[in-house]
């Protein structure tokens, strides 16, 4: 039996620069999804549960968390690159009703081609601006919330004020949990200032971050956690510790603590997440 060809890396412009598929040579059906040289999402077609990247596994652990294991859930992902936790929160909580807004369409065309969902894995997927689909949406429609939205490699200015953090809010259930990926160095001040944004919104909040970012040895990401309902701290620091390379999970007094002197951003101070430096997000 004549065996399947290679496949072969794919390159193509999308709305917001260049994007490439690069087939992963250990993984029969994994692919890196790249724009403009910056890794965007990692898939294995054949194991969707299969995370490749740290800071995906802290947003998956806070979706792990977010209700009873299997229980579905309905999910707004803001962000969509190569629909990573789409595909994992369908596998790992089927029935769960899931709506990606990814505003580059050229993205979009690319993945459902090269990477399309499995049938009925129940996730629509949106070309449109992420604060826009936001704002439309319906009050307690959502049980998650995911914020991964990066224009190039920095947050949109506009995902990072009170204004968002309260239509977040409104469009959460009452028990419902957002997780954003974030990303900074020391001294903090764009991480500073989302941590006092989504504290003046939200009555409970997380931090989870590898130590060495938290000590300021470098640039890397962080993933908020927020919520109106307690969260479930001591279950997502087993996770995080559990992971190849472990991360804490900041809250209480050491969130205040880093928090102090912030002040909460508004729509008209917003900035976008700072430039990383050359080969914080490189690949080899």
């Amino acid at each position: 039996m004549d065996e399947a060809p290679e496949p072969i890396p794919v390159t193509r412009a999308v709305d917001c620069g260049t994007a490439k598929l690069m087939p992963d040579v250990d993984r029969p059906r994994a692919w890196l999804l790249t724009v403009d040289g910056a890794p965007q999402s990692y898939v294995d077609l054949d194991a969707p549960g299969h995370l490749e990247f740290e800071y995906v596994r802290r947003l998956a652990h806070v979706l792990d968390e977010a209700a009873a294991p299997g229980c579905p859930l309905d999910a707004l992902h803001l962000g969509g690159g190569a629909l990573t936790l789409p595909r994992y929160l369908a596998a790992t909580r089927p029935r769960s009703r899931q709506l990606v807004i990814e505003a580059d369409r050229g993205l979009i065309g690319l993945v459902t081609e090269r990477l399309p969902l499995p049938a009925g894995s129940g996730v629509t997927v949106r070309d449109q601006d992420a604060r826009s689909a936001l704002e439309a949406a319906a009050d307690d429609s959502a049980d998650v919330i995911v914020g991964d939205v990066f224009g190039g490699s920095r947050v949109p200015a506009h995902l990072t004020s009170v204004e968002y953090a309260r239509a977040v809010a409104r469009v959460l259930r009452p028990d419902g949990v957002y997780a954003a990926n974030l990303a900074d160095s020391a001294p903090f001040g764009f991480l500073r200032g989302q941590l006092a944004t989504f504290a003046s919104v939200f009555a409970h909040l997380a931090l989870i971050a590898e130590p060495s970012v938290l000590r300021g040895r470098r640039f890397g990401n962080a993933v908020l956690v927020a919520s109106c309902a307690p969260l479930p701290l001591a279950e997502l620091a087993r996770r995080a510790a559990g992971d190849a390379f472990p991360a804490r999970v900041e809250h209480g007094t050491a969130l205040r603590k880093l928090i102090a002197g912030a002040a909460p951003v508004k729509d008209a101070d917003a900035v976008a997440s700072p430039v990383p430096p050359d080969g914080a997000f490189s690949i080899g």
